[in-house]
Formats: C-alpha cells, sequence, structure tokens
C-alpha cells in the first residue's frame, strides 16, 4: 500500500475512512496543519461531511502513530513534539538509516540508482519551483526509497513511519523556509551509493542527520487560526 507521498505505509489499517485519514497525514506533513493545532471533531465533520463519530475514529488512528495527541479537556491537537522527543526521532533514524547501509550497497542494482534518480531531479525542481509541499514530500521519499533497497520491508516500514514524525519536529523546530533535506546531500549519498562504499555512504548518511538536527531551532512558533474549508477543499467526500 502507497501513501499521499508514495511512501510504503503499510503499517496503516486499511478502512472507509482512508481518504480522510489520508488528507490529515498530508495537511499534517506538508504543514498545513501545524503541530499544536487544534482538531475539533464538529468542523472537521463539517468539512468532509461526515459524522462526529467517523472523526473521532480517524483521529484515533493518527494519535496511534504519534501524529495526534488528546489533552485532557482540551481536545484533539496535531502533536507537537517537545525537544528532546525531536532528538529522539532523528537519532533514531540515524541509527536506523547508518546501519542499513552495508546491506542496501549488498543489493543495490542499476534500477534502484535510476528510481533515485528520479526522485532526486524532482526534488530538485520542487526547490527551484519553491514547491515546499512537493520538496518535504520528495526528501521522504528519498529516504524510504534508499532503505527499500536492502529488502528489509521492517526497518523501511519504520523509517517510513519515522519520516511523517520528523515532518512534524521540522515543522515544529525548522526554520519556516525550510523544505524537507538539503538537496545537495541526497546528491552526495546518491553519489557515494554509485560507488559502492558502504562505510562511506554510512558516514555522509551521519553527516546528513547532524546537519538537519543543527539546523532546528528549539525556541516556540506562533501558530495562526486553521482555516479548515481551505485546507481539505479538494478532499472526496466520504459516508462514514
Amino acid at each position: 500500500m502507497t501513501g499521499w507521498n508514495g511512501l510504503n505505509t503499510a503499517y496503516f489499517t486499511e478502512d472507509k475512512d482512508d481518504p480522510i485519514y489520508t488528507a490529515l497525514v498530508k495537511a499534517i506533513v506538508e504543514r498545513k496543519l501545524l503541530p499544536g493545532s487544534k482538531l475539533p471533531e464538529e468542523a472537521l465533520a463539517d468539512v468532509f461531511a461526515v459524522s462526529r463519530t467517523g472523526i473521532r475514529r480517524v483521529l484515533q488512528r493518527l494519535a496511534a502513530v504519534q501524529l495526534v495527541t488528546h489533552l485532557p479537556k482540551r481536545g484533539a491537537h496535531v502533536a507537537t513534539p517537545d525537544a528532546d522527543e525531536s532528538r529522539d526521532v532523528m537519532a533514531t533514524r540515524k541509527i536506523l538509516e547508518c546501519t542499513n547501509m552495508s546491506e542496501v550497497i549488498a543489493q543495490c542494482r542499476p534500477s534502484h540508482i535510476e528510481a533515485l534518480s528520479k526522485i532526486l531531479e524532482q526534488e530538485k525542481q520542487a526547490h527551484d519551483n519553491h514547491d515546499g509541499t512537493a520538496a518535504i514530500r520528495l526528501s521522504a521519499a528519498f529516504h524510504v526509497q534508499l532503505q527499500a533497497i536492502s529488502g528489509n520491508k521492517v526497518l523501511t516500514e519504520t523509517v517510513s513511519q519515522l519520516t511523517l514524525r520528523s515532518s512534524l519536529v521540522i515543522a515544529a523546530w525548522g526554520a519556516p523556509w525550510q523544505q524537507g533535506c538539503r538537496c545537495h546531500d541526497h546528491d552526495d549519498l546518491l553519489d557515494v551509493l554509485k560507488r559502492g562504499d558502504s562505510a562511506a555512504l554510512s558516514c555522509r548518511m551521519s553527516e546528513h542527520f547532524d546537519a538537519i538536527l543543527a539546523s532546528l531551532r528549539f525556541d516556540p512558533h506562533q501558530g495562526t487560526p486553521t482555516a479548515f474549508e481551505e485546507i481539505f477543499k479538494s478532499t472526496p467526500r466520504v459516508s462514514l
């Protein structure tokens, strides 16, 4: 199963509320719904033209993958990872992705290089067009597809889920102009992959995550009111 960004999202449960679930994941990861944004059941039910029970079920699914939190007497909000959690998310990705590089190298074929090159070309175009939404999506896709080369489906699914949480981290603590990873970093990773040097690839990936963490600014940002009608105006209506 593939999700809004083409990533492996097999850890999601298929259900009749998938269109709304996917729309909310997309809005969160693309920073249309920022960390801390309130997710009132009634407003969302009106926007999607479904029952509050259906919305509540979707919000519970989002909470299960740690994209939404339920606060006592305050309802559901987009999760806001604190500084410690943010560092832990990035550190976990660093451990998993760097450790898997030897297997990625061992299993890499020309078709894999071609697929990654296409993602990178699209990512560069998104940056050139100042298309932050596409840049974030393609940045995550590059990392997940790189790990998928190893054939380890469990690790790939874990990295895929962590990219969602990483997007929350960057939305919460990144600079306003930050659009996923630095494009030239992915260029460097692809060049090292082509050389087949697993030690160098692991080292370069480690430096890549260090750079991402160094770019984060752990101070609070001011939020803005959420216009659900505008965010979800193109989402198909479903019956829940």
